[in-house]
């Protein structure tokens, strides 16, 4: 057997190089804001080819003439690429709203029973949202690099999924799984990533392909989705290069900034029926992101639990977001109508702003107020009825003729809203505004209970840890999961080293009791006592392979709940990672080989996703990225937060365990 001492253990988390801040996280950084657009008659346009948003004057006389340049650019453009819109075609609908969700968020998948639950998933996203048309199924990252599964086997390990996929399909929602290019120190494939990924979406039957980090999917990508099936979304993240957008009908609008003065999105002025979806993930305030959406007929990416960390919508944006989603239901052919007017008849004051979109020569005005309360007029127009409506709320709204000829149209609007004026004289549904508290809705990752296990005497190979306070020294590479639920970022932009993967350090006060610790992992040879003495099989059997290695290895192939069942037919209990921290600095821990990461006592929930501790390190370790989870050999003061997957993904080659006890006091 062999062994090594917890006190030689050597290295550290895996952090990117130290760098000098040179950028304000809370400021857009240059590469998101908009555009200028030049408005001289002979002005080089292709300055405009790569833009996120064009940026609108301020002054509302230039208007026109950006108006001009916008449609110069857009008709040169299409020109210069031969663009003819075919992919768009293939196409099925419209995607406005896509939720990017964990795979193993509580709400889609019950922990306990093992299985998932997709109706109360969308029954959820109802209530709150209005629904979603589409869901990306995130599956590996923060998790990958735990061993040598690779991204794919992070999909094809969950047997049920292709009928998870088509139950949200038969609900209209369209599915996407994410392609992560940076994936390159796991396990290998025996094809290109390309033929991987089609085969992947092939096996599971989804309508597109999210891509991480990614602006677009190289040639090889789509043609081999196209061999595939025809209309396969590739959805770029950021800001998709001008030629892509013949092939990437949708793409992940992340980090956009705006002009003061509502812009528009390059992608979709280019191709009317491109989709963009807004998401700042780290913000607490999504007022911008929907205002964006709404003026340019496009959508939004809700992201509550970002890779870990809760980060909720509030009640103001989610009663937004359900308001645009019954227009987008009702007047989608407006939002990709090739007859778009930005900055559409604007009354000459205040910040409320509209588009004009017309279909079947009826508008559709899609309308924010960016600015304070509103009593007045929202748009100035032809008289094309005598009653105005807005579809938001159903309310009627002021009209009054003016000397030109034209009308005034409006009424109150509050700071913030939205609305939708048509020209009719039909009856309209009366809904309420949309009003919300627009304060973060707060949770708290909680920690599960642990159990007691109260030994009388000392048993062999446990040692001895006194009661008393201790002041520890931890330390983690700071990702974007955190550690114990806090969000690493907030109202930040785009997260960047160094405040992104350096070692972060917490300084935690504990009080502990008097307990035992094991000296050592429990083996395979141990484990596999416990099956004989009991039977036991887990709810979710994939993956579990304890008790069928050397028998003086460290047991793997667990997850939590499969430790939880020995400890407790052994008559312990899992270690508290405090716990666990103090008997290795104090030298009582011995560390079987193969090192394997320990669990921990350190269940937390915050009732969307689950998390454990683990320490110690491993013998595993996947190069190549930053995005990984730590591997190697660590010290003991280093912790490292896991998210807990379903069936059976948690158990890995490179996870075990030991057991502790509670002892009582020694007498006085």
């Amino acid at each position: 057997m062999s062994e090594r001492p917890i006190a030689l253990s050597s290295g550290a988390p895996r952090a990117a190089a130290e760098r000098t801040v040179s950028f304000n996280p809370y400021v857009p950084r240059p590469i998101d804001r908009p555009t200028e657009v030049p408005l001289g008659p002979h002005a080089d346009l292709t300055t405009l080819d790569e833009a996120k948003i064009f940026a609108a004057p301020d002054d509302p006389a230039d208007w026109p003439v950006w108006r001009e340049q916008l449609t110069r650019w857009r008709a040169a453009a299409r020109a210069r690429l031969g663009y003819t819109g075919e992919h768009y075609d293939e196409i099925a609908g419209d995607c406005f709203t896509v939720c990017l969700a964990w795979l193993w968020d509580e709400t889609l998948y019950d922990h306990d029973r093992g299985v998932f639950t997709v109706e109360a998933f969308l029954d959820a996203a109802r209530r709150d949202f209005g629904g979603f048309d589409g869901i990306v199924l995130w599956h590996a990252y923060p998790v990958i690099g735990l061993d040598e599964r690779n991204q794919f086997d992070w999909y094809r390990d969950v047997p049920e999924l292709p009928e998870v996929v088509r139950a949200f399909q038969a609900h209209g929602v369209r599915v996407f799984v994410d392609y992560n290019p940076w994936d390159t120190g796991t396990r290998r494939e025996p094809g290109a990533d390309a033929e991987e990924v089609a085969a992947l979406a092939a096996t599971l039957g989804v309508d597109g392909v999210f891509l991480d980090t990614l602006k677009e999917g190289a040639g090889e990508l789509r043609k081999a989705l196209d061999a595939v099936r025809p209309g396969l979304v590739l959805e770029g993240e950021s800001r998709v290069p001008l030629a892509r957008i013949a092939d990437h009908a949708m793409s992940w609008a992340q980090w956009f900034a705006d002009s003061d003065t509502p812009g528009v999105l390059r992608a979709k002025w280019f191709e009317r029926r491109h989709i963009l979806h807004h998401t700042r993930r780290w913000h607490r305030s999504h007022l911008d992101e929907l205002h964006s959406a709404w003026l340019n007929g496009c959508g939004v990416l809700v992201w509550e639990s970002v890779f870990g960390v809760w980060v909720g919508w509030n009640d103001r944006d989610k009663a937004v977001l359900r308001a645009m989603r019954r227009i987008q239901a009702s007047h989608a052919a407006w939002l990709r109508s090739e007859d778009w007017v930005p900055l559409a008849d604007h009354p000459g004051t205040g910040q409320v702003y509209a588009s004009r979109w017309t279909h079947d020569d009826r508008p559709l005005w899609t309308v924010v107020n960016r600015g304070a309360d509103h009593d007045g007029p929202w748009l100035v127009t032809d008289p094309r009825s005598e009653r105005f409506v807005d579809l938001v709320t159903g309310a009627e709204l002021t009209v009054t003729e003016l000397e030109d000829g034209r009308v005034a149209v409006g009424g109150p609007l509050p700071a913030g809203a939205i609305a939708a004026v048509v020209a009719t004289d039909a009856p309209v549904p009366r809904h309420a505004p949309p009003t919300g508290d627009p304060s973060f809705p707060a949770r708290s990752a909680v920690r599960s209970r642990t159990p007691q296990a109260r030994l009388a005497a000392l048993p062999d190979g446990m040692a001895t840890v006194e009661a008393g306070r201790r002041e520890l020294t931890v330390r983690h590479r700071v990702r974007e999961t955190g550690l114990y639920g806090e969000a690493p970022y907030v109202d930040e932009w785009k997260p960047l080293p160094p405040r992104l993967h350096h070692t972060g350090t917490l300084h935690r006060t504990v009080s502990l009791g008097r307990f035992a610790i094991d000296t050592h992992e429990v083996t395979h040879g141990q484990y596999a006592r416990f099956l004989a003495a009991t039977g036991y099989r887990p709810v979710r059997p994939e993956r579990f392979t304890a008790g069928q290695g050397r028998v003086d290895a460290p047991v793997t192939g667990v997850d939590l709940a499969d430790a939880r069942a020995y400890a407790e037919w052994a008559g312990l209990r899992l270690p508290t990672e405090d716990e666990w921290q103090v008997a290795a600095e104090a030298g009582l821990l011995v560390r079987r080989e193969p090192l394997v990461w320990n669990l921990t006592e350190s269940e937390h929930s915050d009732g969307r996703t689950r998390f454990v501790i683990l320490k110690g390190g491993c013998a595993y370790r996947a190069e190549g990225s930053d995005w990984y989870l730590d591997g190697g050999p660590q010290p003991p003061e280093v912790s490292v937060k896991l998210l807990l997957t379903g069936a059976g993904l948690t158990r890995s080659t490179s996870v075990g365990f030991r057991c502790a006890a509670d002892l009582p006091e020694e007498a006085r």
